[in-house]
């Protein structure tokens, strides 16, 4: 509309309502810069590129740059010292900090369950082969090394007596190493398991289905400084969250733009993503699995860092942030 000098005042009065109604809701806010951590960028983290490249930061008037750093405790101590303001880190590492003493809480949910499986060598094709073998790991004693122990505890295998565990890193270092014969089996994250069964490698089980309940990784802030800078941790969740939905309604353009992020190619990006929402992997409200929260206590609890009676789920929780991001984009 051009206003002209003989336009009457109502009209003007109206177009700039319009105007303002349906201006940008960044436009009425300041855009301001917010830094998170996460350790590993793979499809599972997707959600927090997408984020940034579909404009669910922006909308919120965000900026954010994404810091991969090496594993979870890093993470965090970045998140402690004020060099991020969100940690994406696992929950096993946010309890032991947490019981150190360290002032943080979980707000959301990132990766809701194990998006693994297990993958073995092409003499072995059960669990029941992997008896008296080596088998490969991330880690020994947290993440995918406790889930790993859990899983195999379930089809009767105990370590160290039934198996051995080799500490070997990455999940591209231990296929290197199944693909050498150093070890006969290894948990690798979707979509590399399709990889490996087209390469004539065995797909064993998928964690997700002995292991259902498994809380992964979340949205780890500062208790103190969440508190002080509520309205911006709201924002972020309500990015978040937004993307969340937008991912699981529009998955083709989700995997579009992820096969060229996370470089992969777009039939494995489909097959992960259909994995990952039919596990309950991704939520699309980013919210907590509180059962998989209660899963790593009594995991926790079995490293000795913590006591009997174990604490409910919501000492290390706090959900008010995503409850009143969902109440402002609207629950559905």
């Amino acid at each position: 509309m051009k206003i002209s000098p003989t336009t009457s005042l109502p009209c003007v009065i109206v177009f700039l309502m319009v105007a303002i109604l349906f201006a940008s809701p960044c436009l009425a806010q300041e855009k301001v810069r917010f830094p998170i951590g996460e350790s590993s960028k793979t499809l599972s983290y997707g959600p927090l590129w997408v984020a940034g490249k579909m404009g669910f930061f922006e909308r919120e008037g965000l900026e954010v740059p994404i810091v991969t750093m090496r594993g979870s405790p890093l993470t965090i101590q970045a998140l402690t010292a004020d060099s991020i303001y969100v940690a994406n880190a696992t929950v096993d590492t946010l309890i032991s900090a947490y019981e150190k003493g360290a002032d943080i809480t979980m707000i959301g949910g990132l990766i809701n369950g194990l998006g693994l499986s297990m993958i073995g060598g092409k003499a072995y094709k059960s669990y029941a082969d992997l008896r008296g073998t080596t088998i490969g790991t991330q880690t020994l004693t947290s993440g995918t090394g406790f889930a790993l122990r859990l899983v195999l505890k379930a089809h009767g295998l105990e370590y160290p007596r039934d198996y051995a565990l080799l500490n070997i890193g990455s999940a591209p270092d231990r296929y290197r190493a199944l693909t050498s014969g150093q070890i006969s089996s290894a948990p690798v994250g979707v979509p590399l398991d399709l990889v490996a069964k087209q390469q004539g490698f065995n797909i064993i089980g998928y964690f997700a289905d002995d292991q259902p309940n498994f809380q992964f990784n979340v949205y780890i802030v500062k208790r103190s400084w969440a508190e002080k800078n509520r309205p911006l941790v709201v924002r972020f969740m309500k990015a978040m969250a937004s993307t969340m939905r937008w991912m699981l309604d529009n998955r083709e353009a989700a995997c579009a733009y992820l096969t060229k992020e996370m470089a992969i190619s777009l039939e494995h990006c489909r097959y992960a993503s259909e994995f990952n929402w039919n596990k309950r992997i991704w939520d699309r409200n980013a919210d907590l699995n509180v059962e998989g929260v209660r899963t790593l206590i009594k995991i926790t609890a079995e490293q000795g860092i913590l006591k009997e009676p174990l604490p409910e789920p919501g000492k290390y929780m706090d959900p008010s942030y995503l409850k009143q991001a969902l109440a402002e984009i609207g629950k559905k």
